[in-house]
Formats: C-alpha cells, structure tokens, sequence
C-alpha cells in the first residue's frame, strides 16, 4: 500500500511509518514536500537488534545524515503532529 501523505499531513497524533532501506531517502524528500522540512522526526533502523540506531531532528537534518550514511535495516520512522 502507497502511503497517504495528504492523509496525515494535518493529523496532531505523531504518525509512525515502517519502511524499508531502498526507499529511505525517497521517503524522507517526500516529507521534506509534505510536511516541510522543519517537521520533527526521528528515524530508527533495527530496533531491538545489536545495531539499533535513532536519529532525530528535523527532516532537513535527518536527510542530512543519511546523505553521509548508509541506509542499512528495517526502518521505523516518527512523525511528530502538527
């Protein structure tokens, strides 16, 4: 299923979005599009496992990082509301 980024745009809840390592970084430049890039969001990769790793900030930021790093994993991403 396609995600719904008009859908959640608005919502006040934090949205919480399980993706996968291939479609990270077109996921996070469809936040930037979305949701702006001062939305607050954190990115976690392989939760619960040895190589568990947050990154949180602002969807600027969290593009930023993963510019640099390799998007390897199971992903869970954060949304804060709006």
């Amino acid at each position: 299923m396609l995600l719904n980024y008009q859908s959640i745009e608005q919502l006040p809840e934090t949205s919480v979005i399980y993706e996968s390592p291939h479609r990270l970084m077109k996921t996070l430049a469809d936040f930037k599009t979305y949701f702006g890039e001062d939305r607050i969001i954190s990115v976690s990769r392989e939760l619960t496992k040895i190589y568990e790793e947050t990154t949180r900030g602002t969807v600027l930021e969290v593009i930023e990082y993963y510019t640099t790093h390799i998007a390897k994993g199971e992903f869970v991403i954060c949304i804060a509301g709006k």
